[in-house]
């Protein structure tokens, strides 16, 4: 079978090469960014493409947006996404899409080896892998507001953005650094499902989300 590889971490990344190489598979490409992975299926057009939800350059949803589009324009390239936590509203996309050469693991997995080789090969060959922890928060979500996904750091994140604080002022109150302040509020517009419309408008709406929720 042949493999694209696409995740930002080199050692994870080389470690993933290494296994999988040793295992029988063909390495036909691997990238560190969302980009380099649509032209590496493009150009190699494998049986499977292992991608990395957070990946350059905003480290939200570049993963799976990418595995959106290889299965959207190549239906034949299973996709198996690998994540830090479980991010449900990504699971729940893409299997929304297609059900069929699809798989979802925590990066724990990939150190039990012998479960990672056989999802990758279920999922390859059609199937279907989904971590455990991926379903029970699949069926938790079906009676969640979108609010409900925030984590209590981004809840209050939001909540300082309703009081018309700027993000220097948030990471003042909450003695972070800007960055931090930056990747929270990221998430908290792709929890809720904000399309990027530029300049301030998604600010805005998430202060109105959160502002009828409390209400």
């Amino acid at each position: 079978m042949r493999i694209v590889i696409a995740e930002d971490s080199v050692l994870l990344r080389a470690g993933l090469i290494k296994l999988l190489e040793t295992s029988g598979f063909e390495v036909a490409a691997a990238v560190g960014e969302a980009d380099g992975l649509l032209a590496a299926v493009e150009e190699h057009r494998p049986d499977a493409a292992i991608v990395d939800v957070r990946m350059p350059p905003g480290f939200t949803d570049e993963g799976v947006r990418a595995a959106l589009v290889i299965r959207r324009e190549h239906p034949e390239v299973a996709v198996l996404l690998l994540s830090q936590f479980v991010e449900e509203r990504y699971a729940a996309d893409l299997l929304s899409a297609n059900t069929s050469g699809v798989g979802y693991l925590l990066k724990d997995r990939v150190a039990d080896v012998s479960v990672f080789l056989d999802s990758l090969r279920r999922v390859a060959t059609g199937g279907t892998a989904l971590d455990p922890e991926v379903v029970s928060q699949l069926l938790l979500r079906r009676n969640q507001t979108p609010l409900d996904r925030l984590t209590p750091r981004e809840r209050e994140v939001l909540g300082l953005m309703a009081e018309g604080r700027s993000n220097a002022g948030i990471a003042e109150k909450l003695v972070v650094s800007d960055s931090a302040v930056a990747k929270h509020i990221n998430n908290i517009f792709a929890k809720l499902d904000l399309p990027d419309a530029g300049g301030d408008h998604r600010r805005v709406l998430a202060v109105l989300r959160f502002l009828n929720g409390e209400t």
